[in-house]
């Protein structure tokens, strides 16, 4: 398959990422179900990454994972505020639903996927009746899923009232890298009285995992008995933290992000300067969306290029680790084609 641009999941790992899996697959016979020194180091670097003591555990992949952190958070008959574009609402068949038994999702709006700060709170001033399911939550994603990042105010603005009205706080952190590599300190979730965050491991670069932190112990009691009944708990859990691990112990974590941004960046210049379409939001992660008409998708792809309408009706590209300026320049070729 040639490099698209459809998804940062396309690529493979990120050579820090599969020399970390090779060592520990030379590294001998080690205790199973995550009580290895691999897993260790790797969430004990996590730890200092978000200068915060957390319960970590490595799950195969991010709905389990955000779906996994919901059910932790919020009761049955309860709900989460979230942006109605969010994954957990659009790309996830209604896991957070099950693995929560079923828990709700009360959508909100704002620009670029950021939650807007009213709707939050209008949503926290609606009057409790028992006929419906009360927000007990709120998830926020880092980057969004239009690759916008949050601020620490912006996020503080959505956090801080939901935590004095007594709910709970989630980061979707798929592309948390991207977000740090914009400018995000990942330290300021924590402080920030998040309780539950999912650190994005696959799109920076490993393979099949994510990480669950978990900031507030409380909500670790048989944690490992609710990982296993969901088939999350991996028994050679070292390859699944190895690729993370590698990642964060050479700052390619962040490196990689920052490289996938860049890229980004070309890309959107690239349509700025060689086509009609405009940029259906700003670029700060490593997301392009781009409002161009359906034809222009199917010239696209009579070129041998796949693009697909996202939820807000533009076009979404995607870089990567492994995305090269010869790769972006080839596209941009394509990309005024189709213009």
């Amino acid at each position: 398959m040639r490099y698209d641009f459809v998804s940062d999941n396309t690529a493979g790992l990120a050579p820090e990422a599969l020399d970390a899996l090779i060592r520990a697959n030379d590294g001998g016979f080690v205790r199973s179900y995550g009580a290895d020194p691999v897993s260790a180091r790797c969430a004990d670097l996590i730890r200092e990454k978000l200068e915060a003591d957390a319960e970590i555990r490595f799950v195969f992949n991010g709905t389990a994972a955000n779906a996994l952190a919901l059910s932790m958070i919020a009761r049955p008959f309860e709900a989460v505020l979230t942006h109605g574009h969010a994954h957990i609402c659009t790309d996830e068949a209604g896991a957070p639903g099950l693995f929560g038994h079923g828990v709700g999702l009360i959508k909100l709006g704002g620009r670029s996927g950021r939650i807007e700060p009213g709707e939050a709170a209008a949503a926290l001033a609606e009057p409790w009746a028992g006929y419906i399911q009360p927000p007990a939550a709120l998830s926020v994603t880092q980057a969004t899923e239009y690759g916008a990042v949050y601020t620490e105010e912006e996020l503080r603005k959505l956090i801080e009232p939901c935590k004095l009205a007594g709910l709970k706080a989630h980061v979707d952190g798929a592309r948390l890298a991207n977000a740090v590599a914009a400018g995000f300190d990942p330290k300021d979730i924590p402080r920030l009285g998040v309780d539950v965050l999912v650190l994005g491991a696959a799109k920076a670069g490993a393979a099949g995992v994510e990480a669950l932190v978990v900031f507030d112990k409380s909500l670790s009691r048989h944690i490992d008995n609710r990982l296993k009944q969901a088939g999350q708990v991996g028994s050679k859990a070292r390859f699944m933290a190895a690729p993370l691990l590698g990642l964060l112990e050479s700052g390619a974590w962040e490196g990689h992000a920052a490289h996938a941004n860049r890229m980004a960046q070309r890309l959107a210049e690239a349509v700025r300067t060689r086509t009609p379409w405009p940029l259906a939001h700003p670029v700060q992660a490593n997301l392009v969306f781009v409002s161009m008409p359906p034809e222009a998708r199917d010239r696209l792809a009579a070129l041998g290029w796949a693009a697909y309408e996202f939820s807000d009706g533009s076009t979404r590209f995607v870089c990567s680790w492994a995305t090269t300026e010869a790769m972006v320049d080839e596209f941009a070729e394509a990309l005024a084609k189709a213009a």
